[in-house]
């Protein structure tokens, strides 16, 4: 499963996102917006406003989402 993370470097909740996703045993490929500021705006024209975004195959989330990571846990699982 290919998982991407759109994060910046002082964000708690990409922080959050990333150690939930680790703790899952994904990897995951990390684009920082600190240093890869283009990224944000291809961001806000696929009308996302929060970080972090993650981005699966199959979907698509900005924000710290406990249920949405689960999801990918269970669907990996099956």
């Amino acid at each position: 499963m290919r998982i991407t993370i759109y994060t910046r470097n002082d964000c708690v909740q990409c922080h959050a996102t990333k150690r939930a996703i680790e703790s899952r045993g994904f990897a995951f490929d990390l684009i920082n917006l600190d240093s890869n500021p283009e990224a944000a705006d291809e961001l806000r024209a696929l009308g996302y406003r929060q970080l972090p975004v993650v981005v699966t195959e199959q979907e698509s989330w900005s924000g710290f989402r406990p249920d949405m990571i689960n999801r990918l846990h269970i669907r990996a699982s099956a």
